[in-house]
């Protein structure tokens, strides 16, 4: 066998062919197994991008702040294919594909996913939200108790008003409320536009972030395939509207409290988190009824958002312990 071979060699093996190819490049995006739409009853659409088993049960997957449907990690396909998921990445509105829409509140988003779960055909389901999708991960699973078998936070973004705020130094946030209500409109429109022209500064941009002000993601931020999708979810988005509805409704009450989300909560918390600081997660914990606290000492925001498996696994656990009906003890004779 020789010691090089170009991309068309072919090795014989017997009465077997083996065609030598170039290794893949492992630093890509991953592909969705399925892309669409649902129509809302008021005429708006919301986008979702599928992965895993197409038969598994159902977890939703809601991006953080800024973000959209291929904001996912980047082994979520084979990783939901082995523990039987079918995981579904919905865009909020003003994000992508998703028809633009202003909420009073975060728990104004639980109708659409209501909407959107019987489009598909879905009657109970887990939640999985990152960042800035953690508070719309509580608000549906507070919304619609009899459908959410459990919900995730990784590194989920906590309240700033009200008997649940966190105590940190994002309590200040609620005085840019009114700021930031004005400001909706153009900032969106703003963040929408560097989007569309970032496309030859955005590798050199991430890389900056990583290397500089990543602290303890640097390492999460540099492994393969991570790059690839967060710029594809993002250059691909277009639209990131929904980035500057978020930061004005995180200011504002959620429209529940905490102690009212039923449904267990399993959180993920990177204890060197400088995005959504380790307060967030232990607070939110406390509050919630049946809240579960993951703690990554020396980690960063991504902490749980790169270890899927861990996730998917606790996800698994939980919904196996949720779902088990007792075997009943009478018989007919």
């Amino acid at each position: 066998m020789p010691d090089e071979f170009d991309d068309s060699e072919v090795i014989g093996l017997g009465s077997v062919e083996v065609e030598w190819c170039a290794p893949l490049d492992r630093d890509e995006p991953p592909v969705p197994r399925d892309l669409g739409h649902v129509d809302l009853p008021d005429g708006r659409s919301l986008a979702w991008a599928e992965y895993g088993h197409p038969e598994g049960d159902p977890v939703l997957w809601f991006h953080g702040t800024p973000g959209g449907r291929h904001q996912v990690p980047p082994a979520v396909d084979e990783v939901a294919l082995r523990s039987g998921f079918r995981v579904i990445a919905v865009e909020r509105p003003g994000t992508g594909m998703s028809s633009d829409h202003r909420y009073g509140r975060v728990a104004e988003f639980a109708p659409d996913v209501t909407a959107l779960v019987d489009e598909l055909g879905i009657d109970r389901f887990a939640i999985v939200g990152l960042s800035g999708g953690g508070p719309y991960t509580l608000a549906v699973a507070h919304e619609l108790p009899d459908r959410v078998v459990v919900a995730t936070l990784l590194g989920g973004f906590g309240p700033v008003r009200g008997v649940d705020a966190v105590h940190s130094y994002t309590r200040v946030f609620r005085f840019f409320a009114p700021g930031l209500e004005l400001l909706r409109g153009p900032l969106g429109a703003a963040f929408s536009a560097v989007i569309r022209i970032a496309d030859p500064i955005a590798a050199p941009a991430f890389n900056v972030y990583a290397n500089v002000f990543g602290f303890a993601d640097r390492s999460v931020l540099r492994r393969t395939g991570m790059r690839a999708m967060f710029l594809h979810d993002l250059l691909t988005a277009d639209d990131v509207r929904a980035a500057a509805h978020d930061l004005a409704l995180f200011t504002r009450h959620w429209g529940f409290e905490l102690a009212d989300v039923e449904p267990p909560v399993v959180i993920w918390q990177g204890l060197a988190d400088v995005i959504v600081p380790p307060s967030h997660g232990h607070h939110q914990a406390a509050r919630l009824q049946r809240g579960e606290l993951h703690v990554r000492p020396g980690e960063g925001h991504f902490a749980g958002f790169v270890e899927v498996e861990s996730v998917l696994g606790r996800v698994r656990e939980v919904w196996a312990g949720e779902t088990a009906a007792p075997l009943s003890t009478t018989r007919d004779d």
